[in-house]
């Protein structure tokens, strides 16, 4: 199997499960109990602790605190900052946001609240003004992903972060689940206040994700019981879970491949690029611009679920980036925000590489996809479309 869906989802990297073995056995122990065993667990997870912390620069390993996933992560940041700010009303994020934000504050407008959404260009980029004229004296929040989960666009957070702060007395809340792992990170030289992530987009188990908290900041609990995680998320910590999580931080910081993955990732856009006729790239030309391992191309007037399983049939694993739905068939809203044409947005294709991918796999990838794309174009009910 050829696996382009990093960003869907990482496998457990070897690494990573060795770490987590010895708490999946010998080491079992509540890492609440007082006795040797649970003193193990807490000295475990306190290990852990540091390592996410290291690698996305944190101040303090106290600034970190274990959740489920990064949904819950972005869900509490949001709900948790709302809570202690009863009297604001007045919330601002993006178009192109994960459904974890986006579909909560849908939600949160039903409530009361009013939402501000800021759009972007044709590129998948953020107008900065736009973000500054929309602060306001009851702005709790202000909540954007760092990087974008279909086209890779990175936002500039240091620079929201600086609007934010010189304009409003909101809290800033950055949704970093696609970008850990992929993009140097330093939160401590920035004003972001709650940051949200995710292990398994690093190789490290599904079901652990946590929330950086600057030091300073009230967040009110999203889960309530026991004095856990310094009583701000209650529940028996996932000791196994929470391992791997700080061993696949300790990865990305000691083997650095994402220049070998951008090297594959470039070769596959440029190469999808001149080969095949009607293709389009989504997202911002200027690749420094972008994540290192994604690329999301729009096949013109050819519907991106046949690629994908004419691609699953190849053994070759992709997603759709235009999440089409099969009643309405509306492209996604990333892509919707970005006025792609329906023609191209329902024939978007996410490749998303990582470490384990090699160029004989981009290589098999580009022979056998123009011919599934010919195929399929020729047999397109859009094609009256042209």
């Amino acid at each position: 199997m050829i696996y382009l869906d990093n960003n869907a989802t990482t496998r457990v990297a070897p690494e990573v499960l060795d770490a987590m073995k010895p708490y999946l056995g010998e080491f079992f122990g509540n890492p609440s109990s007082a006795h040797t065993l649970g003193r193990e667990m807490k000295r475990a997870i306190e290990h852990s602790r540091e390592q996410v912390a290291s690698l996305i620069g944190a101040t303090d390993p106290g600034e970190i605190v274990f959740t489920s996933c990064g949904s819950e992560s972005d869900n509490w940041a949001i709900r948790g900052v709302l809570a202690t700010r009863p009297s604001s009303k007045h919330i601002v994020t993006t178009l192109v946001e994960h459904e974890a934000v986006r579909n909560l504050c849908r939600l949160l407008e039903n409530d009361g609240y009013e939402v501000t959404w800021l759009d972007v260009d044709r590129n998948g980029e953020l107008d900065l003004d736009s973000l500054r004229d929309a602060l306001r004296p009851d702005t709790a929040l202000v909540s954007t992903m760092l990087a974008n989960n279909e086209t890779g666009v990175l936002f500039p957070i240091e620079d929201i972060g600086r609007i934010v702060r010189e304009n409003s007395d909101a809290v800033f809340h950055v949704d970093g689940v696609q970008a850990v792992g992929k993009v140097p990170i330093g939160l401590k030289n920035t004003a972001v206040d709650l940051f949200a992530l995710s292990g398994h987009k690093f190789h490290a188990p599904q079901g652990i994700g946590a929330l950086y908290i600057r030091r300073g900041i009230s967040l009110s609990p999203l889960i309530i019981g026991g004095a856990q995680e310094e009583g701000r998320r209650a529940g028996t910590s996932a000791v196994p879970n929470i391992v791997g999580l700080g061993a696949a931080c300790r990865l990305a910081l000691e083997d650095d491949d994402h220049a070998r993955i951008e090297q594959l990732r470039n070769l596959l856009e440029d190469e999808i690029l001149k080969r095949i006729p009607n293709t389009r790239l989504n997202g911002v030309a200027d690749r420094s611009k972008r994540l290192p391992n994604t690329s999301n191309i729009s096949f013109e007037y050819v519907d991106g679920q046949n690629i994908l399983l004419h691609l699953d049939q190849a053994g070759i694993s992709v997603s759709t980036g235009s999440a089409c739905h099969s009643t309405t068939h509306e492209s996604s809203p990333t892509l919707r925000a970005m006025n792609v044409p329906f023609t191209a947005a329902q024939g978007s294709i996410r490749f998303s590489l990582g470490r384990y991918n090699t160029e004989a796999e981009i290589e098999t990838t580009l022979s056998v996809l123009p011919e599934i794309v010919a195929k399929l174009a020729a047999m397109s009910p859009y094609e009256q479309l042209r």
